[in-house]
């Protein structure tokens, strides 16, 4: 026979539920906001400033919502109960995350393909790359996008998922390009679809998946030959866990981090947004020691970065071996952060290696192109960064 709960019992029970869901909500409200999540590596939504349009156009609802999600008190906290939760009930896809085989966790990227923006994303690319094709033949302009870990990785997928073939909208980006100007990195990335080419907790590739880019890519660019020998591969790290890992909570799968150093590695100085910061490494190891350990590459994302190889009297008061010739080759890179660990393999081959983050970059770019002249354009992104991009447009200015 079932225990019968008093009236004053299932009140107390009431008052208790109404104090924890009411209390947390205060809490979340009056406590300071955060502006960046450093386990996801993003920044959070910040409180919508009201206005008569914002509410009949229902921007300020949305972004209120998404503001109470970003800002909620232990939220952390609350993403990995509800995980390991859904997970025990069976759940094998949760926050448009596939918990795949191997221990990969890979984004679905929803929706991401048949959005406005990722049409027009290729009308401005399109636009860009028949503009510069007439100064720049195939072999010194590309269009390298990067697929993501959930094509290449289809057959790590559960049963019965069903995302978006991202194949088809290469296709299209393919197609509305110059003749010969795009290359094709979904077919060198599936023939190694077995290695260790992406990351289980992250959305970038790995640096192998990038080397083997590069190297198919070198042929197209003219640069010759390039072989696994004539790099020493160093792991840095072998406690990485990512945004994707971050994104569902999950904290006890780890990935490692590798760098590619050239036999004959040049000495290199990098100003980064025309300013005093200038470094001699692409590699910032201060990074290992945060969650966003793939900062190690660069320091992160910034707006401008130019690389030089060192050279002549620079080079001897500095202490560094100077290059022994120039290559006449100057690179421009616009980019994504799928570019940070494919970017040191081309400063062994051009004398100037420039890096444009429209996300970031501020100045004009069309005045950049004609003041550096560039032998060479590249443009990298991968296929989901790419289709969500919102500063495409900067390409026009």
């Amino acid at each position: 026979m079932g225990v019968k709960m008093s009236k004053k019992q299932s009140w107390n029970l009431i008052a208790v539920f109404l104090i924890l869901i009411f209390g947390f909500a205060l809490a979340t409200i009056l406590g300071p906001d955060r502006e960046r999540s450093e386990l996801e590596n993003r920044t959070l939504a910040q409180k919508p400033k009201v206005s008569l349009e914002s509410i009949i156009d229902g921007s300020f609802e949305s972004g209120y919502e998404d503001y109470l999600t970003d800002q909620f008190i232990f939220r952390d906290t609350w993403v990995t109960m509800k995980t390991n939760i859904d997970r025990m009930l069976g759940e094998n896809k949760i926050n448009d995350v596939y918990f795949a085989d191997d221990h990969y966790l890979i984004e679905a990227h929803t929706n991401t393909f048949t959005a406005d923006r990722a049409q027009t994303n290729i009308q401005l690319l399109s636009s860009f790359m028949n503009k510069i094709s007439r100064e720049y033949d195939s072999q010194h302009a590309t269009v390298m996008i990067v697929p993501n870990a959930v094509d290449i990785l289809k057959d790590k997928l559960p049963a019965f998922a069903s995302p978006y073939n991202e194949e088809d909208y290469i296709k299209e980006i393919s197609a509305s390009l110059p003749d010969g100007v795009f290359y094709n990195t979904s077919s060198v990335l599936a023939e190694h679809a077995d290695e260790d080419i992406y990351y289980r907790t992250d959305h970038h590739w790995k640096t192998l998946g990038a080397f083997y880019a590069f190297r198919g890519w070198a042929q197209k660019a003219g640069l010759g030959e390039v072989r696994a020998d004539d790099y020493t591969v160093e792991t840095v790290s072998e406690d990485f866990s990512g945004t994707v890992a971050a994104r569902v909570g999950i904290g006890n799968i780890k990935d490692s981090i590798q760098i590619y150093h050239p036999k004959d590695e040049p000495e290199l100085v990098l100003t980064y947004n025309n300013s005093d910061d200038v470094r001699h490494t692409m590699y910032q190891e201060s990074q290992l020691d945060t969650h966003d350990q793939y900062g190690v590459f660069f320091g992160g994302n910034t707006g401008l970065i130019e690389i030089k190889k060192e050279a002549g009297e620079e080079a001897a008061s500095s202490g560094r071996a100077a290059p022994d010739s120039g290559t006449g080759r100057r690179i421009l890179v616009i980019k994504d952060s799928y570019a940070n660990c494919f970017i040191p393999f081309l400063t062994d081959h051009f004398d100037e290696t420039d890096v444009v983050d429209l996300r970031y970059y501020v100045n004009s770019l069309s005045d950049l192109m004609e003041q550096k002249k560039y032998t060479d354009v590249l443009v990298l992104y991968n296929a989901a960064g790419f289709a969500e991009e919102a500063n495409l447009g900067k390409l026009g200015t």
